[in-house]
């Protein structure tokens, strides 16, 4: 089944949405690597489920003593 697959990977537009931030925000953030995602081509795509990760783990709060 292709859709699952298809709504698993997010565009640029779609995940600064997903994000609620602007997508030119998003292209210095995924630029500087600070976002997981990929190149294809000239297009960036990002997996829901990496970035869903990505958003649990950025949140859990690192005490560093």
């Amino acid at each position: 089944m292709m859709t699952e697959n298809q709504d698993n990977v997010l565009t640029i537009e779609e995940l600064a949405v997903y994000l609620k931030i602007s997508k030119s925000s998003l292209y210095k953030l995924a630029q500087k690597g600070e976002v997981p995602g990929q190149k294809v081509g000239k297009h960036w795509r990002f997996r829901r489920d990496i970035i869903d990760q990505w958003l649990a783990d950025s949140q859990t709060p690192s005490k560093r003593k």
